[in-house]
């Protein structure tokens, strides 16, 4: 993994943990087949391909909203 790639990536994602999951989620699934959505060099390896799409804009997060959990039987404040 190139530590400029991850510093690059932290100015988009500025949460080292999401930074973490998505590159993970995204080597499980280029270990199990899946084709990269970028052009990849000979020397890239599953985490620089993920970085990489991550830089270009190819892959993307966004927040779970949060909703307020609703227990039967009591009343809200």
């Amino acid at each position: 993994m190139t530590s400029s790639l991850v510093d690059e990536c932290l100015k988009l994602i500025k949460s080292q943990q999401i930074l973490v999951n998505m590159v993970s989620k995204r080597v499980r699934q280029l270990s199990a087949g899946h084709r990269p959505m970028i052009e990849t060099g000979p020397r890239m390896g599953f985490s620089d391909i993920a970085l990489t799409e991550i830089l270009q804009g190819k892959l993307t997060w966004e927040p779970v909203p949060v909703t307020p959990l609703v227990v039967p039987g009591k009343k809200g404040k």
